[in-house]
């Protein structure tokens, strides 16, 4: 019954427009960043490091999110509906376990703090950008603090919200396809899978966003890792984006500018945004977006979150709908 996962994917949904994130203390991904600590250092032979480290600790991470959501679907009192059709444990767990992947209510407001804060004290929103952004804040003009603004919305709409949804929808779609397979409830099997995906894809980006480094040898492998994980939902956040504006033809006009940043997923959000909104986006150095003539104004960079806010709606939407019409035809079939 795909109807469950669509429930768990509101269930994530509503968490992260209600609470946002659970504070990092406590936050899953924290303390896989704290399991992951030790390995951050130089090694005499690091791709020998590096490599298992990549492959087996997103692995761990979703064998853990998949056992939790397969035990909760297992609890019959939380089941209702013929034959214990809805597994409720499972899809709460589920809908958790995707929360904790993804961050639009925060990644919008960090970058909408940011861009207001550009208008009336730049001090503080080179204080507040430091949350978006790795480069150092302390030249960026408050124009320059507007474009980073727009660009990191952009890129982590990709990272940070349509690539763990994209996973979830992968695994919970192969679990329906293995329920026929090994007989076993469709429903259960979608929610451990889904649950797996989504937390496989967030540990793979942990790995890069801790380890991958030019300067870090041994996260060459979590860094290849993540641009294979990310390459599919980088393109389908640009065209989001596109849908977002209203203007598909933003597509075309941003696939030359893509190939800019050195990253090969990175450049198709941040290019369609910039040519979606007639700016120029730019990271001084590495790299020049001409979506436009001119950075982003105020009211541009607030356009521009309101393109990424969106977009981010829109991704959550498809999901569920996905898994309502993959129900109409497992029903039929």
């Amino acid at each position: 019954m795909t109807v469950a996962v669509a429930l768990a994917v509101a269930v994530a949904a509503g968490l992260d427009r209600a609470v946002g994130e659970p504070p990092r203390r406590v936050h899953p991904v924290a303390l896989f960043g704290a399991a992951v600590a030790p390995f951050d250092r130089e090694w005499r032979r690091p791709d020998a490091v590096g490599v298992p480290v990549a492959a087996l600790f997103p692995v761990g991470a979703a064998v853990v999110a998949a056992g939790a959501v397969a035990l909760a679907a297992s609890v019959d009192p939380l089941s209702v509906g013929a034959g214990g059709g809805v597994p409720v444990g499972g899809v709460v767990v589920a809908g958790v376990a995707l929360w904790l992947t993804v961050s639009l209510r925060m990644l919008v407001g960090v970058a909408r703090e940011t861009v207001a804060l550009t208008e009336t004290d730049p001090a503080a929103a080179r204080e507040r950008v430091v949350a978006l952004v790795g480069r150092d804040p302390a030249a960026l003009s408050p124009a320059d603090l507007r474009s980073a603004a727009v660009e990191s919305a952009a890129e982590n709409l990709a990272d940070g919200v349509v690539a763990p949804l994209w996973w979830f929808v992968a695994g919970a779609t192969a679990g329906v396809a293995a329920a026929g397979v090994v007989s076993l409830p469709t429903a259960a099997l979608a929610l451990a899978g889904g649950a797996a995906g989504a937390v496989w894809a967030k540990a793979v980006n942990t790995l890069d966003s801790m380890l991958g480094y030019r300067s870090k040898p041994v996260g060459r492998a979590s860094a290849r890792l993540d641009d294979a994980v990310a390459f599919l939902p980088a393109r389908v956040t640009a065209a989001c984006l596109a849908a977002a504006a209203r203007s598909p033809g933003t597509l075309r006009r941003a696939r030359p500018l893509a190939g800019e940043p050195a990253s090969p997923n990175s450049g198709w959000p941040m290019a369609t945004a910039a040519v979606a909104l007639g700016v120029r986006l730019e990271k001084p150095g590495a790299y020049v977006l001409a979506g436009g003539p001119e950075p982003p104004s105020p009211a541009a960079a607030r356009a521009g979150v309101q393109l990424v806010e969106t977009a981010g709606r829109t991704v959550v939407a498809l999901a569920i709908g996905w898994f309502i019409a993959l129900a109409g035809v497992v029903a039929w079939l």
